[in-house]
C-alpha cells in the first residue's frame, strides 16, 4: 500500500504509474504551498482519469486524493516559485527555484498522512541525477529523512524514489515501459512542469513556456529520448 507524492508533473505522473504497477493500493497527495505555477494542482485530476482509464488493474487499485494546504511554507519562501521574481542563481550556487526545506516538509506531512491512513510506502520524484541543484533532491537527504521519521514515528516507513538515478530521457523511456504510448501522451498532454505556469503554447514535449529551466530540462529529455527511438 503506497501513497504517492502527486503535484501533477511529468515526474509524479510516472512515479503514480511505478507505483500502480506495484501496489494493490495507491493513494495520492498533493501541495498547495502557494506555488507560482499553482495550475499543476488542476492538471492532477485530469491525469488521475487518464491514468485509471489505461488499464482496469489501475482503476482498481487507486485510491483516494488528498491535498494538503502549506501556506505558510510558501509565506516564510522568498524564492522564484513563491514569488513574481526571476528565475537567476541565487546564493551559495543554488538556484533560486530551490524552496528550502520542501521536500523535507512534504515527506513529513505525507508521512503523518500515510501513518493514519495505513501505508508503509511513500513514493517521490525526487531525482540526482537531474535534480537542479537541490540538495532535498539528494539521495542522501531521502535517505536520512527514512530514518527520521522512522524513528520519529515508531513505524517502518519506505521511501521509494523511482526516478532517484535517471534522467529526464530514461523517465520518458521509464513513462513509455509502464503505460506504452498512452501513457507518454497522457504525460505530454496534460502534466505541468513549467515554472511560470504557462500552458498556452504546446510543443511536442507538453505545454509551458519552453525557456524556464523546468521546460528545458523537459524538453532536452524528450528530444534525446526520441533521437535513441
Amino acid at each position: 500500500m503506497a501513497l504517492v507524492l502527486f503535484s501533477g508533473g511529468q515526474d509524479s505522473t510516472t512515479c503514480l504509474a511505478w507505483a500502480l504497477e506495484r501496489y494493490e493500493r495507491v493513494e495520492t497527495l498533493g501541495f498547495d504551498y502557494g506555488q507560482r505555477h499553482r495550475i499543476e494542482l488542476d492538471q492532477r485530476g485530469v491525469l488521475r482519469d487518464a491514468l485509471a482509464k489505461l488499464k482496469p488493474e489501475w482503476a482498481r487499485k487507486l485510491g483516494p486524493d488528498h491535498v494538503l494546504d502549506l501556506a505558510a511554507l510558501g509565506a516564510v519562501s522568498d524564492t522564484a516559485l513563491t514569488r513574481a521574481k526571476s528565475i537567476e542563481m541565487g546564493a551559495k550556487n543554488l538556484p533560486n527555484t530551490f524552496v528550502p526545506g520542501r521536500n523535507l516538509i512534504f515527506l513529513t506531512f505525507a508521512a503523518a498522512l500515510a501513518y493514519r491512513r495505513g501505508l508503509t510506502r511513500i513514493v517521490g520524484g525526487m531525482c540526482e541525477t537531474d535534480f537542479s541543484g537541490y540538495p532535498d533532491c539528494r539521495d542522501d537527504a531521502i535517505k536520512a529523512m527514512q530514518v527520521a521519521l522512522n524513528i520519529g514515528m515508531e513505524s517502518r516507513f519506505v521511501l521509494e524514489t523511482p526516478l532517484m538515478w535517471l534522467d529526464k530521457a530514461q523517465s520518458w523511456e521509464l513513462a513509455q515501459d509502464l503505460g506504452g504510448p498512452a501513457l507518454v501522451e497522457a504525460i505530454v498532454e496534460h502534466s505541468h512542469t513549467c515554472y511560470l505556469g504557462e500552458r498556452g503554447a504546446r510543443h511536442d514535449w507538453g505545454y509551458g513556456c519552453g525557456e524556464c529551466p523546468a521546460c528545458r530540462l523537459r524538453a532536452d529529455g524528450f528530444a534525446k529520448w526520441r533521437a535513441g527511438l
